[in-house]
């Protein structure tokens, strides 16, 4: 009988079929990476001792001390879809309850001033590819893992079809973007296949792009905790709330499966905030 004092062993073998079986599943490259990570974070705390409910939840208590809530909850993830995997679901333990702030840290959200500065750095800099990426990105609120599917037929057809996390949607390029990818096709003599490749021929890495990025801070002004791919999805998701106020309509867009996601991306700095309270005009008498 499965009780509290029931020991049981993890090892390397059984992260290997784990993330063989993620694998099976289809799950995301990197996903599947970082849930092999986390099990050899796990494994390393454990040190030997055999996994206990009690062992699981000090590890959890560990991991509060040391990271954010969010990433807390993502290595429990891993952790409790691996016992779910070897039949142990009563080891699982319960994610830290995380409360969605009601307002976005300003510090740390890109505006658009910052974006144009960016995209005006890179072209001082004499790097045409990186100013044309941060623009499709950000005109396209496309993830920059789904920046293999912009190729030579989407800058031609204006549209592309994007297959991310088992789910497929039609993301539309703008006019203006692809007449930019055109030029920078043609001038590069990309006839096939997508159009942000190394010397080589291979779509860019997520780390280089993120070391391009953060090379460009200085030159652009910009602080560099605000400059990575991901807040170029940001912003296009509160510039296209800002003119169309269609939740539903943009979780499509991003590919989310659930409008509370959207909601994060949407939300407005304290200081906006504030000033709309201030132009209330409810106040009769000063």
């Amino acid at each position: 009988m499965f009780t509290q004092e029931t020991a049981f062993t993890i090892t390397a073998d059984h992260i290997a079929q784990y993330a063989a079986h993620l694998q099976e599943q289809e799950r995301a490259k990197n996903t599947v990476k970082k849930y092999v990570h986390d099990l050899h974070d796990f494994m390393a705390f454990l040190n030997g001792q055999p996994i206990t409910k009690g062992t699981v939840i000090a590890w959890k208590e560990h991991l509060a001390d040391t990271y954010t809530p969010a990433t807390v909850n993502s290595m429990l993830a891993a952790v409790n879809g691996f016992f779910h995997f070897m039949d142990w679901p009563k080891l699982s333990v319960k994610p830290l309850k995380v409360q969605r702030p009601l307002f976005c840290d300003e510090n740390r959200e890109m505006t658009r001033a910052e974006y144009v500065r960016l995209v005006d750095a890179a072209r001082r800099q004499g790097n045409e590819r990186l100013a044309l990426l941060l623009q499709t990105i950000c005109a396209t609120g496309i993830r920059v893992s789904e920046l293999r599917f912009i190729t030579v037929e989407a800058a031609a057809l204006g549209r592309t079809v994007v297959s991310n996390k088992g789910k497929r949607r039609t993301v539309f390029l703008p006019g203006k973007l692809c007449k930019l990818l055109k030029k920078y096709l043609k001038k590069q003599e990309i006839t096939e296949g997508s159009v942000f490749v190394t010397r080589t021929g291979k779509p860019l890495d997520r780390s280089n792009i993120w070391r391009d990025m953060k090379a460009l801070c200085e030159s652009a002004g910009v602080e560099p905790d605000k400059v990575f791919p991901h807040n170029l999805r940001h912003l296009f998701a509160r510039t296209y709330y800002s003119l169309e106020k269609d939740l539903s309509r943009l979780a499509d867009i991003l590919g989310h499966s659930n409008v509370t996601t959207t909601r994060i991306y949407t939300a407005e700095s304290g200081f906006v905030h504030a000033r709309q309270m201030e132009q209330l005009g409810l106040i009769l008498t000063t």
